[in-house]
């Protein structure tokens, strides 16, 4: 063979591979490739979740445990619930509070609302809000007929802080449903200006024989709860101390009055279920 057809033929050689390569690596390509219908992996976008204001407005006595209540109900609902929380009665506006499941009043006192923010809280109400009162929130709004209605009772005094008993009287509400029938605890029990019982359901009361000082005569409503205006409102009369939001107990107790206020469905658990607890 002459050199001239050697060469001719080593060329056709290497252009045949060359060839068979560059197929080869269009073909993978081409089944890598995405076809004209498949769509690029998108992030699975969040659902918004359902707000609660948390409000601690003072104008009378100021609890020093505000601040552990506050952080209390952060804690037991935060994996399911936002959180506002503000002392600004400015908060109170028909748009703003459209933006919440439930307003929890952090043992607020005194006259806190002027009359244009008292019409946006009904408003909120009788759209199905939720209201959750925590100790002094019974000592808010005196002049307020229908703020006392909501709550259920104004507070009228109390005896110093003591060990006393609690008779769980409803123990099927979510917010009872993990206590044991007689609950020995210490705070500052509230008497109220009148007894609730009737307009509201009673879910626990005060056992006057453990407390020394004023009570309300042998039937001592302590915490409760009903439907009001179109939406539901939720009391408990615990929450002076700062101990208070650290007992476990106390802590499901409100996590389950929020969870109702707020219209949880049932299937919503309370985050810590208490039910080894003493039930005798």
């Amino acid at each position: 063979m002459s050199l001239h057809r050697k060469r001719y033929s080593q060329a056709r050689t290497l252009a045949g591979a060359a060839a068979f390569l560059g197929g080869t690596l269009l073909l993978l390509a081409a089944q890598s490739a995405p076809t004209g219908d498949a769509k690029a992996p998108t992030a699975t976008p969040t659902a918004p979740r359902d707000r609660i204001l948390l409000f601690s407005k003072t104008a009378g006595f100021r609890h020093e445990s505000i601040p552990d209540g506050i952080n209390c109900v952060r804690e037991i609902l935060g994996d399911r619930y936002d959180f506002d929380a503000t002392e600004d009665a400015a908060a109170f506006t028909d748009a703003n509070l459209a933006r919440y499941r439930c307003i929890v009043f952090v043992s607020t006192t005194g006259d806190i609302l002027n009359d244009g923010q008292q019409r946006a809280f009904e408003t909120f109400i009788r759209a199905g809000g939720g209201f959750a009162g925590i100790h002094a929130a019974a000592d808010t709004e005196h002049t307020w007929p229908w703020f006392g209605k909501l709550v259920g009772a104004y507070f009228k005094t109390h005896p110093p802080v003591q060990e006393s008993t609690v008779k769980v009287e409803d123990r099927t509400h979510r917010s009872t449903r993990m206590l044991p029938a007689s609950w020995i605890r210490t705070d500052e029990w509230y008497v109220y200006d009148h007894n609730p019982r009737g307009a509201v359901r009673v879910l626990a009361t005060l056992d006057g024989s453990t407390v020394k000082g004023p009570t309300m005569n042998g039937d001592h409503p302590i915490a409760w709860f009903h439907e009001f205006d179109g939406g539901r409102s939720w009391y408990t009369g615990g929450g002076h101390t700062k101990e208070s939001f650290q007992e476990p107990l106390f802590r499901q107790h409100l996590e389950g009055g929020i969870l109702w206020a707020a219209g949880a469905t049932d299937a919503t658990a309370i985050t810590k279920d208490a039910t080894k607890a003493d039930k005798k």
